[in-house]
């Protein structure tokens, strides 16, 4: 019995290409803005100004501060100024508690700024006054003085690295080497010399308080000839020290 033939397998249809989709146009990049480049490359100038701030702070609670703007200025007006650095331990200690009760009694008891004083001082209209010793420090050592908000704005960046940097016994070591006590005298070291001539670790208590007392106005006020309200100023620092002493408000910068 013959076979059947068997029929050739059916072509497969050709697969369709698929169409291609049309290239969709790219799309158009927008051009950054000119305010808010300018807003970047602030915050960026800004956050390396901080940087720098801190560095030089870090620096600076390991090494002595050479030389301020202010002493350069006067040593210029002047031709030569008095300073000499003297550590801590070669400064009596009621010097340290009479610089303190006359110009921040609560020094070891806040971060930087005194808010209780800030607030007296608005206040009563007081134009001084609330300004703590850590606020002077920075003034005196890293800006410049004056009042222009600028200062102030550095001046309040640059208070609370220096708290969280600096013990409080460096930042009152730093105030009493730089600190102005008469025109051209900077220090406790010449100004002890200079009006007692005896060193600053052989100062007495009415010595130190009057030393506290030409702060901050060592240009108008003498040590060594105080008038009657020198004297009741003098007076007011040595009560002052002896209280932080017996309170404790002293603990900070003392052993």
């Amino acid at each position: 019995m013959a076979q059947k033939k068997k029929s050739p397998p059916a072509r497969k249809a050709p697969a369709k290409k698929a169409e291609k989709k049309p290239a969709s146009p790219p799309r158009e990049v927008l051009p950054v803005r000119p305010a808010l480049r300018l807003l970047r490359w602030l915050a960026r100038g800004f956050l390396m100004m901080l940087v720098a701030m801190f560095l030089w702070v870090v620096v600076y609670s390991i090494l002595n501060p050479p030389s301020t703007f202010y002493i350069w200025r006067e040593r210029a007006r002047l031709g030569e100024v008095d300073q000499q650095w003297v550590p801590m331990s070669g400064i009596v200690p009621v010097m340290k508690r009479s610089v303190v009760a006359a110009e921040d009694a609560n020094f070891c008891r806040h971060g930087g700024f005194d808010i209780a004083a800030i607030r007296a001082a608005i206040e009563s209209g007081a134009n001084r006054g609330a300004s703590t010793l850590t606020q002077q420090v920075v003034k005196n050592v890293f800006l410049w003085h004056g009042r222009s908000w600028l200062r102030k704005a550095l001046e309040a960046m640059m208070t609370p690295m220096v708290e969280l940097v600096w013990s409080k016994e460096r930042i009152l070591e730093v105030y009493l080497n730089v600190a102005e006590f008469d025109d051209g005298v900077f220090g406790v070291e010449a100004a002890a010399r200079h009006y007692f001539d005896v060193g600053p670790e052989e100062l007495s208590a009415l010595q130190a308080a009057r030393l506290a007392a030409v702060l901050p106005s060592p240009k108008v006020r003498s040590a060594s000839r105080p008038n009657e309200l020198m004297r009741r100023r003098t007076a007011a620092i040595m009560d002052g020290a002896a209280t932080i002493g017996a309170d404790g408000r002293s603990a900070c910068f003392e052993d």
